[in-house]
C-alpha cells in the first residue's frame, strides 16, 4: 500500500519546469491590464512567479489585476499564497526569499511534515496548524472503485465545514491570516489542493469573487500540477497495478469535491459570513480585517 498521506494529498514532490497553464476563459475574462475599476492607473502587482520545486505555489487573487468582485473590485495580489509542501530547489528558495514573506501556516499533519520538512527563507515565521482528522487508512481500505475515492474527498470537504476538529483548526488559521501584520502569508498543505483549496475558497467567497470563478481557479491545479500529477499518478500504477484507476481521485481534483464542501456550508450556515461567524467562531473584527486584505 503506498503511504496513506500520500495518496490521500496526492502531489507532495518537486515538480518539474513546466509552461505557464493554461487559464479558463472564464478566468481570462477576469482578469485586464490594469486596475481601472479601482480608480486607478496604476499597474497590478507582479504575479506570483512560477517555483519549478513548489509547482501549486500560487497567489490566491489570481494573476492580471488579480480576480473581480461583485461590487466591480479586484482582490489584492501579494497578500496571501496557496502552495504545496515548500521544499524549494536553490532557484526557488531565492525567489521566495524576494517576495518578503511574513508567515507560513502548514496544515499537514505530523506524519505529512515528517517526510517532507519545510524550507523556508531566513526570517519568516513558521507555524503548524495541522487539519485532517479521522482514520485514513480505514477509510483507503474502503476504496474499491473510483467513485468511493470521490466520497472520500467530498466527504472530506464536508467535515472542512461540520467536523468539530477542523472548524477550530480553520478558526486558528483564519483568525491569524487576518490578524499577522507584515509581508504576505502562504498557507500549505501536501499538495495544495484540498485544505489549502477550501481555505483559499473560503477568502475568495469572502472577498465577493462569484462561485464560478473560484471553481475554476480550484480546478486549476490539475494544470499546475500536471506534470506532478503524472508522476504520481504513474507511482500508483506500479504499486496497485489496473486497480491505480480506484485512487486516480485522490491526487487530482475534481469540481465535486469542493461543492460538497459549499454545499455542506449553504446547507448548514446558508452564508459564507454565517459559517465564519456561527461555525468557526470568528469575531465580525476578525473577518472585517480578512474583508480588508483581500479587497482593501
Amino acid at each position: 500500500m503506498v503511504a496513506s498521506t500520500a495518496l490521500l494529498t496526492g502531489v507532495g514532490g518537486a515538480g518539474l519546469a513546466q509552461a505557464e497553464p493554461a487559464v479558463p476563459p472564464a478566468l481570462a475574462s477576469l482578469f485586464d491590464t490594469g486596475s481601472a475599476a479601482l480608480g486607478s492607473s496604476e499597474a497590478p502587482a507582479p504575479d506570483a512567479p512560477r517555483l519549478a520545486s513548489i509547482d501549486n505555489f500560487r497567489d490566491v487573487a489570481g494573476t492580471g489585476a488579480g480576480y473581480a468582485t461583485a461590487d466591480g473590485a479586484h482582490v489584492n495580489k501579494g497578500v496571501f499564497y496557496r502552495a504545496n509542501a515548500i521544499v524549494p530547489n536553490e532557484a526557488d528558495m531565492a525567489t521566495l526569499t524576494a517576495l518578503d514573506l511574513s508567515t507560513v501556516y502548514d496544515l499537514r499533519t505530523d506524519d505529512e511534515v515528517a517526510s517532507k520538512k519545510d524550507m523556508l527563507p531566513a526570517d519568516v515565521t513558521y507555524k503548524r496548524i495541522p487539519i485532517l482528522s479521522g482514520n485514513i487508512n480505514e477509510m483507503l481500505g474502503k476504496i474499491n472503485a473510483p467513485d468511493d475515492a470521490r466520497k472520500m474527498m467530498q466527504d472530506m470537504n464536508v467535515a472542512f465545514v461540520s467536523g468539530a476538529v477542523e472548524k477550530a483548526k480553520f478558526a486558528e488559521l483564519f483568525t491569524d491570516l487576518a490578524n499577522t501584520d507584515g509581508g504576505g502569508q502562504v498557507f500549505h498543505c501536501t499538495a495544495g489542493k484540498d485544505r489549502t483549496g477550501w481555505t483559499s475558497a473560503v477568502l475568495l467567497t469572502l472577498a465577493g469573487v462569484d462561485q464560478k470563478t473560484i471553481m475554476d481557479d480550484y480546478l486549476l491545479t490539475n494544470e499546475y500540477a500536471k506534470d506532478s500529477i503524472a508522476k504520481n499518478t504513474a507511482g500508483l500504477k506500479a504499486s496497485f497495478g489496473d486497480k491505480y484507476v480506484n485512487f486516480i481521485p485522490l491526487v487530482t481534483v475534481e469540481e465535486s469535491f469542493l461543492q460538497a464542501g459549499l454545499d455542506e456550508m449553504t446547507a448548514t450556515y446558508g452564508t459564507m459570513d454565517k459559517y465564519l461567524t456561527d461555525g468557526l467562531g470568528l469575531s465580525a473584527d476578525t473577518i472585517a480585517k480578512l474583508k480588508a486584505k483581500l479587497v482593501g
